[in-house]
């Protein structure tokens, strides 16, 4: 095979290039990660069944929908919880490499299923299944420092105004709002009004379900019309109350004496939030705090940039007062560690090039097997695309380790050249020849036994075999396609790189431990210290990971329903405090 491509440079300069080009754009297209996707996909399930309390959840709500979902293929586990505010949750986690969409879509179909035996007001509150990471990717936070917009308006100005245009976002599997008020009429009852006016609770819920409707009143003039009829009108009617003065004047009984019992006789209604149970702060201050999540394929660098994107728009349109937060950016530590990452390739690179110049002493010749580097490495990302990896701290340190394996096969046709050249006085192009006939199959042999160490880390079964097949495999597959160029690329660029030059003689001006009567040189000594310059981190300590650690804390508080007020507080001040 390497006769063929001696004979054909173009040819393997042109396959070389479409290799890296093929890298390159692979490289674009790869989603962005701190860690390989080693966490089971889930689905979850809400609900919500206003004023009940966890046990009828539990029984009304839970059980039938967990009896219909348990059991969805390639389900690992359900975890349900019900709230004391009428909220229901459901986390059905999968295998790892279930497909998310595929277990969203059986999940809904149990869901289906059980939904004719929940109650009413569940089903017109309505049932939600979302597919999304275990971890919000970015936290945003609304503050104001104007004391006319409070909670409930920042709250649902995130609702209206941010959080529907972080949804379109690409890659944004879910956007959620952590602490939601909503506004709604609160009808505050009287029991004794109510006693003495012979009104009941059924009655008001009664008026309320008949007089507050959207009703549609029909057209007046529509077809079938009598002769002469020029003209149609959509009639409109008053049906859905929204203010406070509607609600008042809705009538729950009329007397004999045309006596009118109107709600406001017997209630207090108030423009308010719906539910006071839930809440979100930032230091101390009320904020309304958004949490983006994103698709499990996504590019999470590309997303957190597009967030931030947005949300600068709409921050241009903000009133006067409020202002928006990034307190928690998950992607600041992937930027950090990527950086790093970079900043080792280039020294590791280099210490490549010194390592290998001090040995062959020649730039033409060092030159030959650098070249490799680069299309072995982003050859690599092309396999990515097939192999569903992503970029990720992980294959980093894998193509970290990978320069100097890839450079190894490349350094020896170029030293088998280089001894045919000076030792027998052969043409370049006969050197090549000759030199690729002796080591071809130690190159092969290289490259399988280098695969043989790493490939089996794949097979591993459990967390650990999905934390590390991706760095196994992508050395392997690094390893493996320097193999190939050092079969094809490198001898035809010896064959041609030295046809109009004369062969650079070796360690004529370094000398060699072989040349020093068995006295170790110390250009080599310093070489081999050099070369374990890359394992080392920067801040001379052995390891990985970059100096910037990732440290946060978050917690929520649980309060007793029968200090629905005051204890929210006091839990406030306990967190503010500690």
């Amino acid at each position: 095979m390497s006769n063929f491509f001696i004979d054909r440079p173009i040819f393997a300069t042109v396959l070389a290039i479409l290799i890296t080009l093929m890298g390159s754009i692979a490289f674009a297209l790869l989603p962005v990660a701190r860690f390989p996707q080693i966490t089971p996909p889930s689905v979850v399930v809400s609900a919500t069944f206003p004023g009940a309390d966890a046990q009828t959840i539990e029984q009304s709500v839970a059980a039938p929908i967990e009896t219909q979902v348990n059991g969805v293929p390639n389900m690992l586990y359900m975890d349900s919880k019900s709230s004391n505010d009428g909220t229901y949750n459901l986390t059905v986690t999968f295998e790892v490499g279930t497909a998310q969409d595929i277990a969203a879509v059986d999940v809904q179909n149990q869901v289906a299923i059980a939904q004719r035996q929940l109650p009413a007001d569940v089903l017109r509150q309505g049932l939600t299944i979302t597919k999304r990471q275990p971890q919000a990717l970015v936290y945003i936070a609304l503050k104001t420092t104007d004391p006319r917009y409070d909670y409930l308006f920042l709250s649902n100005f995130a609702a209206l105004q941010v959080i529907d245009s972080l949804a379109r976002i690409p890659g944004v599997g879910q956007v959620q709002q952590f602490g939601a008020r909503d506004y709604g009429m609160r009808i505050w009852l009287d029991p004794g009004k109510m006693s003495r006016l012979g009104v009941t609770t059924q009655d008001i819920a009664n008026a309320l379900n008949e007089q507050n409707v959207v009703a549609p009143a029909g057209i007046v003039g529509a077809e079938p019309a009598p002769r002469g009829q020029q003209m149609t009108y959509t009639v409109m009617v008053h049906g859905r109350l929204a203010s406070v003065q509607e609600y008042e004047n809705i009538v729950l009984r009329t007397g004999t004496n045309r006596a009118i019992v109107r709600l406001k006789d017997v209630a207090q209604i108030q423009l308010a939030a719906t539910d006071y149970t839930r809440s979100s702060r930032l230091k101390g201050q009320p904020v309304a705090m958004v949490g983006v999540y994103q698709l499990p394929d996504a590019n999470a660098l590309d997303v957190a940039k597009k967030v931030r994107a947005t949300l600068a728009q709409l921050s241009a349109r903000f009133p006067s007062g409020i202002t928006a937060e990034i307190p928690l950016d998950t992607t600041e530590f992937v930027t950090e560690s990527i950086k790093e990452v970079e900043i080792t390739l280039f020294i590791a690179a280099s210490l490549v090039l010194l390592v290998v110049f001090m040995f062959l002493e020649s730039w033409r010749a060092t030159l030959i097997p650098m070249l490799a580097v680069p299309v072995s490495l982003l050859g690599t990302f092309t396999l990515f695309v097939g192999l569903g990896f992503s970029i990720n701290t992980l294959t980093l340190f894998a193509l970290v380790l990978a320069i100097g394996l890839v450079v190894d096969d490349a350094i020896v046709v170029v030293e088998a050249v280089t001894e045919k050249l000076e030792a027998h006085g052969m043409s370049p192009r006969d050197a090549t020849r000759a030199a690729m006939a002796d080591v071809s199959s130690p190159v092969i042999a290289i490259a399988l036994v280098l695969s043989a160490v790493f490939v089996p880390v794949a097979f591993l079964g459990g967390l650990t075999g999905q934390f590390y097949r991706q760095f196994a495999l992508t050395l392997s597959a690094s390893v493996l396609i320097s193999a190939f160029v050092a079969l094809t690329f490198t001898p035809a660029s010896s064959a041609g790189s030295t046809a109009h030059s004369p062969a650079p003689r070796a360690n004529t001006r370094i000398p060699c431990g072989a040349r020093s009567a068995g006295r170790p040189s110390r250009w080599r000594s310093l070489a081999q210290w050099l070369s374990l310059l890359p394992c080392w981190s920067r801040g001379g300590r052995p390891g990985f990971c970059p100096r910037t650690i990732r440290d946060t804390c978050s917690w929520s508080r649980s309060c007793p329903r029968v200090h629905l007020f005051s204890a929210p507080r006091r839990c406030w001040r306990r967190c503010d405090r500690s």
